[in-house]
């Protein structure tokens, strides 16, 4: 029975995923219609473009393929990281409150965004993001590590530590910024606004990469919910496991943060989302998260650029405003279950 719930939870959000994708495409100040999106992307699928002519606006097309597919297709991709590293976070760490930030990648990448944008114009923003959050993870778990040891608790202190010297960087870039004020803020507030097909394929090649390998993982995850001591007991490779599970964290969380800036709370809340439908089960956790992340932060960027059209907000405004409050009611009504 629990077998057949879970399935069809998993197909749900599946189709869910599906229906999301196309109706955010064909919203927009110029609204397409579902059944012409299709055909435009089977008449730019390689092989068949040359076999199939259908008919449409070729404008259509243009806004299709170069600014909304794109745009919709690196949401949730960038929700499928932040969510799978959310999970994985707070199984390791065995907090509710561990995020896809906790060892302080979000400041990290923010500081790169800022050198980037006041002092290093000619490297490109979402490289020298990249660069400085994977480079805070591991200056993190380098002050963390005694000896062949890491103690998880000493390194969310230490991530919380760095975070806030990195986030005084920040601050100090800001204020010598001048006219770029706002170009930080408006990166730091996390916009899909520049997205590519460039930056499609950058995050998809790190995601088919490490979301097997962390998936792999998710047994040792399972495991590690009854203690260190119990899980060597049981087979798993403690120390290894918390390595490599870190850096494949880091690696999705760094190159999401690149391409999109700092969205907040999809990876704090989707997770408990899941757990509260399906259980704490990694193996099931993991895979449902991730599409839910993507689901929810399609929605939060149609929300994004629609609500004030023309202009457009920054679709981290609109995780945070509808995750802070979700965050609260879910606390207070479930408490310590909620874990």
């Amino acid at each position: 029975m629990v077998k057949l719930k879970n399935s069809f939870v998993f197909l749900l959000l599946v189709f869910s995923l599906l229906i999301s994708i196309f109706i955010s495409t064909s919203v927009g100040s110029v609204s397409i219609p579902i059944k012409n999106i299709l055909k435009i992307i089977v008449d730019n699928l390689p092989l068949i473009n040359s076999l199939v002519t259908s008919q449409y606006e070729k404008s259509h097309e243009i806004i299709v393929m170069n600014l909304r597919l794109p745009r919709v297709i690196l949401g949730v991709l960038v929700g499928i990281s932040l969510s799978i590293s959310g999970a994985v976070m707070q199984g390791l760490f065995k907090n509710p409150m561990a995020s896809p930030f906790v060892l302080g990648i979000s400041s990290g990448a923010s500081m790169g965004a800022a050198l980037s944008i006041v002092l290093l114009p000619f490297i490109p923003i979402k490289i020298l993001s990249f660069i400085t959050s994977l480079l805070t993870v591991f200056l993190v778990y380098k002050l963390a590590k005694t000896g062949k040891k890491t103690s998880l608790a000493t390194l969310l202190l230490i991530g919380l530590a760095v975070g806030a010297f990195f986030s005084g960087l920040t601050s100090f870039l800001m204020y010598i910024s001048g006219r770029n004020l706002q170009k930080i803020v408006f990166w730091i507030m996390g916009s899909l606004g520049t997205s590519s097909w460039n930056d499609v394929s950058q995050i998809a090649l790190v995601i088919l990469i490490g979301f097997p390998m962390v998936y792999y993982f998710s047994r040792d995850l399972n495991i590690l919910q009854l203690g260190e001591e119990q899980a060597k007991h049981l087979g798993v490779e403690v120390e290894r496991t918390k390595k490599i599970v870190l850096v494949l964290t880091a690696l999705l969380t760094s190159i999401a943060v690149s391409v999109s800036g700092i969205i907040g709370f999809i990876g704090l809340i989707v997770p408990h989302m899941i757990r509260m439908i399906l259980g704490p089960d990694h193996k099931i956790l993991i895979p449902s998260s991730a599409l839910l992340g993507g689901i929810i932060l399609i929605w939060s960027d149609t929300i994004a650029r629609t609500i004030i059209a023309p202009s457009e907000l920054p679709v981290g405004i609109i995780t945070e405003l509808l995750g802070a409050p979700f965050f609260i009611y879910l606390a207070k009504k479930k408490g310590s279950d909620m874990w």
